[in-house]
Formats: structure tokens, sequence, C-alpha cells
């Protein structure tokens, strides 16, 4: 690309005009994890936070961030959100993220499953700190995406 698609002549932000594009199914898929302590990873398995179920309000607030993206980022397209799926697996050290968006519609859905990573994991830190306060999110990053202009990619 020669050109920053989200500037105008002027150098001033704007929103992308996609109403010329196709509509077309789409999906993206991104990860992130929670590191946490060894105490946390035990409340977690045996349902004994104070203050409940960590899991379950992660992944709700990941669905809900996901349908929300557009309100938190400034040049995201509001689009209609076809399916949004919140995976969380507690390993020996972390929980793993795992969220992927579906939409049919004229732009992808990548900042849609970061977003809902993101927010999933912020979920959970707020339902651990009590536990850690040192509970952490790293490596969030897009893995895959299909349709649109562009096609299938996955992280190598």
């Amino acid at each position: 690309m020669t050109e920053f698609t989200h500037l105008d002549a002027t150098g001033a932000a704007r929103m992308v005009d996609v109403s010329g594009k196709d509509v077309s199914v789409r999906t993206a898929t991104a990860r992130g994890q929670v590191r946490v302590s060894a105490a946390v990873i035990e409340l977690l398995r045996n349902g004994g936070l104070p203050k409940g179920d960590a899991l379950a309000v992660a992944r709700i607030a990941g669905i809900m961030a996901a349908k929300r993206t557009p309100d938190l980022v400034p040049l995201c397209h509001p689009i209609a959100i076809h399916g949004v799926t919140v995976d969380l697996a507690v390993t020996d050290t972390e929980v793993a993220i795992e969220a992927t968006v579906r939409t049919a519609d004229r732009t992808g859905v990548e900042m849609e499953a970061l977003t809902s990573v993101v927010v999933a994991g912020l979920a959970l830190v707020d339902m651990v700190k009590a536990v850690d306060p040192a509970a952490v999110i790293t490596e969030v990053c897009v893995v895959s995406k299909t349709g649109g202009a562009t096609g299938d990619w996955s992280r190598p």
C-alpha cells in the first residue's frame, strides 16, 4: 500500500467508505493470555474465587465487547456481528483466551476479535485481582482471518 486509507487528501483522519464493497462472509480469530499466580489457577480449577465464576464473566464480557468495538475504536465500522465465540482454557500458568467473530458484511472483524480477547482478559483480571494483583494480559494478536478482498490469512 502506498497511501493511508484512513487519511483524506489533507491528512485528516476519516472513516473509509466501504459502501462499494461486496458483502461477504468474514471471520477473524484472535488469541491472548492472562498470566496469573498458582493460587489463581487453583481457585479457577476448583471454583473458589471470591468474586465467583471468573471464566463465565470473562466469556460474556468478550462477547459484549465484540459487539461494542465501534464505540471503542474510533475509525472502526459498525457492522452486523453474526456470531462470537470466546473460549477460555486454564493451564498451569495462565488462562488462554481465543475469540472468533463472524459477519456477512463489507469489512472484516479483526478489530472485533482483538477487542473481544482484550476485554475478556480485563474482566478476568478484575475477577482475580484480589488474589493476584500482578495478573497480566499478554500476547494478544490476530491468528487468522477469512473473506474479503485480501482473502484468507493465518499467522505463520
